[in-house]
């Protein structure tokens, strides 16, 4: 179980680490969700999420889409190549289901990979 899990070596922690994603990103986008990565010096990719109020109005669903993205990063996590990832929340991500959600992360998390191993 170690290896399979969401420690905080795995997170992405400070705003200088999330300004660094942005500054050069690779994306992956759908209607309701952006993934942006950056190749890091690491031996193992990191996440870091933001979801907004505006576009998540409330707590409950924030947290729910929170945990499903964070499990299904710890289930990829081995076949994603060594970037830092920033997952933004769109409008329109608190009508997805968690199966919906999950689904459409695993096509995202293929996406990403593929564009960031040429």
């Amino acid at each position: 179980m170690g290896e399979n899990q969401f420690s905080r070596e795995l997170r992405l922690l400070t705003p200088a680490h999330f300004e660094n994603v942005f500054q050069q990103a690779i994306p992956a986008v759908s209607p309701q969700l952006t993934l942006l990565a950056r190749a890091n010096q690491l031996s193992h990719p990191r996440l870091g999420i933001t979801l907004s109020k505006k576009r998540v109005r409330k707590a409950h669903d924030r947290n729910r889409l929170k945990r499903v993205i964070r499990e299904s990063f710890r289930l990829h996590q081995h076949q994603l190549p060594k970037t830092d990832i920033v997952v933004v929340g769109k409008t329109g991500l608190a009508q997805l289901s968690n199966q919906q959600l999950f689904t459409l992360l695993e096509r995202l998390w293929k996406k990403l990979s593929h564009r960031c191993n040429p």
